[in-house]
């Protein structure tokens, strides 16, 4: 059994993150801004409210109440999406993102680290259109730009950290039906939590800092 900080529970990946994880008896501590209904019926989950990435004294209050060195696994799954175009590009809408899937991420790992038990896993939620070499769409403008940093992120995370014995995942979950893709995509989120539980359990130093797609698929930077 292993105790496993989830940073953005209360609905679609991260909800479906708790559900399965606490069925197989993992001790889930889940985050949120605002929980939901859905969270707080999953039987043994430990629902912490008021958690936003953009708020270091939320984070640094949290660290203190999970405590040192007690999390096997810390799994962030907070960020957010809107359309861009050229024709709406906008400064602040590419700071909010950067603010929240990029900046709010890497920050919550730094103020988390002592909690995580030498050995510990990290997974960052991030999305393969965070790949340069993988676009061949355009648009998309301030998603795009803020995953590619969350992806550079993770993998210097991945050096810093093999010191401590501490495994980065930068883990693609699929195209998902959420309310985040407006219920458009290819899978469910109960599919692609068992696909980033999966490459989880299998994450080791050796692996560590790859950029993986929940299907175990390797992609491109």
């Amino acid at each position: 059994m292993s105790r496993v900080l989830i940073v953005g529970a209360n609905r679609g990946i991260g909800l479906e993150l708790c559900r399965q994880l606490a069925a197989r008896n993992d001790e889930v501590v889940a985050t949120s801004r605002q929980s939901s209904k859905e969270l707080e019926v999953i039987a043994g989950v430990d629902v912490r409210e008021g958690i936003d990435v953009r708020d270091p004294q939320a984070i640094a209050e949290l660290a203190r109440g999970i405590g040192t060195r007690s999390i096997d696994w810390l799994v962030i799954v907070s960020g957010i999406l809107e359309s861009m175009t050229l024709e709406d590009f906008d400064r602040e809408g590419v700071r909010e993102h950067f603010e929240v899937n990029a900046l709010g991420v890497v920050a919550t790992v730094v103020e988390l680290l002592s909690c995580v038990k030498r050995g510990g896993k990290i997974g960052l939620l991030t999305s393969r259109m965070g790949s340069i070499a993988d676009n061949t769409s355009g648009g998309s403008y301030a998603y795009r730009m803020s995953k590619a940093a969350l992806n550079a992120a993770g993998r210097s995370l991945s050096i810093d950290l093999a010191d401590r014995g501490i495994s980065v995942a930068i883990l693609h979950p699929g195209w998902v039906r959420t309310d985040m893709t407006h219920q458009r995509g290819l899978i469910d989120a109960h599919e692609a939590a068992r696909g980033l539980i999966a490459r989880l359990d299998e994450l080791t130093l050796e692996t560590s800092g790859a950029f993986l797609h929940q299907n175990g698929e390797e992609l491109p930077w």
